[in-house]
């Protein structure tokens, strides 16, 4: 075996790493550019690059879902603000949440790895700090991924057998049959997400197009075909009203109310990091992950607002469709504006693309855990991180999610708030997860970050600054100390039947994570990351210091003469050990 590649050090390649900036990558083979970057970040190549930009922005347009994502938090932005939460909530937050992502993608083209929300955090940390910011970052958003699938699949069956209550009135749908239909689309998608990357990559991009070709279908048939004017109203409600009419659905005042729909905005708007997990498998990852991560946010935004707006200016009665023994305010809101055979196909068409976007997010959320499992942070990381030899993906980690996403919806069985806490872990876990790097990028690094070839140059630190403050506002707390967008509706005099709620929020809120044995050899040495390096452990070489850019000459022979000499007793001992 002799050392292959461009033999390029860390300081060479434009990331920000674990490594010191003159170790040198070595491999079995000659390394692409894609390879070499990962290299650099210390982790060895073990997927097929078959994402494109394309590709990769339809996996993420997927999991965003945007026509099924309103379906499924509608009753958050309407039942809590009315049509002013809509549209000036979605308005305000997303302004925000580009924030987020621009500042996001220019981390993700410096450390384009699966894993790489927590091994930003863990590099740029100070000194010292970086388990403990890998710990907080890789919970947070495993939590966020791991509940994103099951959310999704609970809101499609609930949106599927609403369709069957408005096909036979007689019929009520039962807790059991929700639990049951879950579980079942959650096993579908978890076979298809076991399929081999290009396959995943091409169903994902009809669902994207369907998602996409859906959603704009959707905002031209409801205000073209809405029979508002046959029940006595106007076609449109009057702009007065469905900006400035707050609905009273909380005991909070309206300006609260309105900070308490972003959590409709952020869950909706949450899976727009999915190119990040995906850029191990994505080609020219550095440029075209950062790139499907800001579309994904702008467009998804965009046209998000649009849906808000058509629905603002056509419900009829907010009380009916949020209090509708239909269980599913999308269907009841429908209904409510549309004759009935219309009303059924476009719950319909929200169904396919649900699917679509459940399977989205269960692709992504098997990176993240694969990723995870990598680095030996989850417990039987031996037996997750092993990618299948005939699919090359991470079979294994799907079907630990799929467990973990069945065992979620067993909230089901504890009422609609606790299953609702499902969406409020997914979307304050996905925040506070994109934040803390963001925020440590901000604030602490200086100079230790290496821009990627996508970057916001000078305007890198005012748009973090607004990603961060962005998150602290959801952190506001008063009289029950808990984030805005995880507070109930009602204060603590009323709080009587919070049931499995208050467990899964935790005291006072506060959500509260284990601490696996793995998490605490992170917690009390440094992030575990496997690579292929020489020297360290018999893994790398320390060369030139990092900032250098480069070695001298005899630097980097001296480098190279250890590379070869290592290279050549990995084939000897592979030699014996086949004999």
């Amino acid at each position: 075996m002799s050392t292959a590649g461009r033999k390029k050090s860390v300081a060479d390649e434009q990331v920000t790493s674990a490594l010191e900036g003159g170790a040198l990558p070595t491999y079995t083979r000659a390394l692409n550019a894609d390879e070499e970057v990962l290299a650099a970040l210390g982790y060895k190549p073990e997927f097929k690059r078959e994402f494109s930009l394309w590709t990769t922005f339809c996996v993420s347009f997927a999991v965003l879902g945007l026509l099924p994502s309103f379906a499924s938090t509608l009753y958050y932005g309407m039942g809590y603000a009315g049509t002013p939460g809509m549209v000036w909530g979605w308005l305000i937050a997303m302004l925000f949440i580009q924030c987020v992502a621009m500042s996001m993608a220019e981390l993700c083209s410096s450390m384009p790895t699966s894993g790489g929300l927590y091994y930003a955090s863990a590099v740029l940390a100070p000194p010292g700090y970086g388990p403990l910011a890998a710990w907080l970052t890789g919970w947070s958003n495993w939590l966020a991924q791991v509940t994103g699938a099951p959310s999704v699949d609970y809101a499609m069956a609930a949106m599927i057998l609403a369709a069957g209550s408005i096909g036979n009135p007689e019929y009520v749908p039962q807790n059991y049959q929700i639990f049951l239909l879950t579980v079942m689309i959650l096993f579908i998608h978890g076979c298809i997400s076991s399929m081999p990357t290009r396959w995943i990559a091409n169903f994902n991009s009809v669902g994207s197009s369907l998602n996409i070709v859906g959603l704009i279908v959707v905002i031209i048939i409801i205000p073209a075909a809405t029979n508002r004017e046959a029940q006595g109203f106007p076609k449109f409600t009057p702009s007065k009203v469905v900006w400035g009419s707050f609905y009273e659905g909380t005991d909070f005042p309206d300006g609260l109310a309105l900070l308490m729909t972003f959590v409709a905005v952020i869950w909706t708007m949450s899976g727009y990091d999915a190119p990040f997990h995906l850029s191990e498998e994505c080609s020219n990852a550095n440029i075209a992950s950062p790139r499907a991560i800001v579309l994904t946010s702008a467009i998804g935004g965009s046209f998000g607002w649009f849906l808000q707006l058509v629905v603002a200016y056509t419900v009829i009665d907010i009380d009916s469709v949020i209090e509708s023994d239909l269980g599913q305010p999308w269907a009841s809101y429908l209904l409510q504006v549309m004759p009935q055979k219309t009303a059924l196909a476009i719950l319909a068409l929200t169904i396919m693309c649900a699917f679509s976007m459940g399977q989205g997010c269960m692709v992504a959320a098997s990176r993240v855990t694969y990723a995870y499992a990598r680095d030996d942070c989850l417990p039987l990381s031996h037996l997750i991180k092993r990618v299948n030899k005939h699919t090359q993906t991470p079979v294994n980690a799907v079907w630990f999610n799929t467990t973990i996403g069945m065992v979620m919806v067993l909230l089901i069985f504890g009422g609609s708030i606790a299953v609702g806490a499902l969406f409020s872990i997914a979307a304050v876990a996905a925040f506070v997860a994109f934040t803390i790097p963001i925020f440590i990028r901000v604030f602490f690094v200086g100079n230790r970050f290496r821009p990627g070839p996508w970057n916001l140059g000078k305007f890198s630190y005012p748009i973090g600054v607004a990603a961060c403050a962005f998150v602290a506002l959801m952190r506001y707390n008063n009289e029950l100390d808990m984030p805005c967008v995880w507070r109930p509706n009602v204060r603590n005099d009323h709080l009587v039947d919070c049931g499995c709620a208050q467990v899964v929020q935790g005291s006072k809120g506060k959500l509260t994570l284990p601490v696996s044995e793995e998490f605490r050899l992170i917690l009390r040495d440094q992030v575990n990351i496997e690579h292929q390096m020489l020297g360290r452990e018999d893994n790398f070489t320390k060369g030139a210091k990092e900032g250098s850019h480069g070695s001298s000459s005899g630097s980097m022979e001296r480098l190279e003469a250890e590379a070869a000499e290592a290279a050549e007793a990995a084939e000897a001992a592979e030699g014996r050990r086949k004999s």
